[in-house]
């Protein structure tokens, strides 16, 4: 309950914050959001590079798993 009201203030607080009658920080705000566009979009593509990579990792490995259960099977089948 308490923290339903901690952010209700919050909001609150936020919507004043950026209102003309407020403290008018719109300016502000709109400066710190330009601001952090390219810091986010490198850890948007840090992000992205890492999960590239992890995927080809698990697509090798994936490969490895296959040409394993291939080679048990015609082991399994020649001695047979």
């Amino acid at each position: 309950m308490i923290a339903l009201i901690v952010g209700l203030v919050a909001i609150a607080f936020a919507v004043l914050a950026v209102i003309p009658a407020g403290l008018n920080w719109w300016q502000d705000v709109l400066l710190f959001l330009r601001g952090s566009i390219p810091v986010m979009a490198v850890l948007i593509g840090l992000l992205a590079v890492f999960i590239g990579i992890a995927d080809i990792k698990d697509q090798i490995e994936a490969k490895k798993e296959e040409a394993e259960e291939k080679a048990k099977e015609n082991s399994s089948s020649e001695s047979k």
